[in-house]
């Protein structure tokens, strides 16, 4: 069949986990305390005019100095065993791909994480082996596997980029998308993407993913009145398909509807094909 790969994107912090992976990794590794250094870190960018997550790297790597720690590959990998899921999250990726295999064998499911933190935490998660790939932004470690600066900063505009990385197909940041590519060539249309996220950072890859006829949901925690209401204005906006509480368990609303919306873009893929 033709292009008949489905594709569920994910925000990161705040979808799949309740709190940032910085909370759970690099803050309490250098013993931050966290209100202060973020307000510091929003201070610098409103008087600098600065790039958020530019200042947060570089003021990390100045911490750690300061400590005489040395960010490296392996401490990203010791500090992402810290990081705590929503409930379901971890057999949420088999489930889906169970589903797919038993109601639609033709199609075929990809799972992508976008997200602003550290994409050398998220490669080290207990999930990444689920993942078909993972974006976020990047150290350069020197001849010693020290992070001296940001390599690639993924900011919420950014997060797009990638979107349209999985779109045609290109998804090593060193790939260029700017040529033209007929849509019909197109590995992955955008109608046949799921873009699950939590909030306001997620408004442009949502607000792309709907304009290309795909489809988004905003996630929120059990407890959470403010996050839901975010969550619920995004809806009034017409920003996402459905909300729903942050819980990937089989029960949840959250699968059913994804479920249902599989089975909504299966039947188009199916039917475009006898057509063609």
């Amino acid at each position: 069949m033709k292009q008949n790969t489905i594709a569920l994107v994910y925000d990161f912090d705040g979808t799949l986990i309740p709190k940032t992976m910085q909370e759970y990794t690099i803050i309490p590794r250098l013993k931050l305390n966290s209100d202060k250094f973020w307000s510091q870190i929003i201070k610098e960018a409103n008087d600098t005019e600065g790039e958020i997550m530019m200042i947060y790297m570089r003021q990390l790597i100045t911490h750690a100095e300061s400590m005489n720690i040395n960010i490296t590959r392996e401490e990203f990998k010791l500090m992402a065993s810290k990081i705590k899921y929503f409930k379901g999250v971890e057999t949420w990726f088999d489930n889906i791909n169970q589903y797919i295999k038993s109601k639609h064998h033709m199609i075929k499911i990809a799972h992508y994480v976008i997200s602003a933190g550290h994409h050398e935490i998220l490669e080290s998660t207990s999930i990444h082996h689920k993942l078909t790939n993972v974006f976020g932004s990047q150290y350069y470690f020197d001849n010693k596997g020290r992070a001296t600066f940001p390599k690639n900063v993924v900011t919420d505009t950014a997060k797009t980029q990638f979107l349209f990385r999985i779109n045609k197909g290109k998804e090593k940041v060193s790939d260029s998308i700017n040529s033209h590519m007929p849509e019909d060539k197109r590995p992955i249309p955008f109608e046949n993407m799921i873009y699950i996220g939590d909030g306001l950072t997620d408004v442009p890859s949502m607000a792309l993913i709907k304009k290309q006829n795909g489809h988004a949901v905003s996630v929120y925690p059990k407890n959470s009145k403010e996050q839901k209401k975010v969550s619920a204005d995004l809806l009034s906006a017409k920003r996402v398909d459905f909300i729903a509480e942050a819980n990937y368990t089989k029960s949840s609303i959250l699968y059913k509807r994804i479920c249902l919306l599989i089975d909504m873009i299966s039947a188009r893929i199916k039917y475009t094909n006898e057509l063609i």
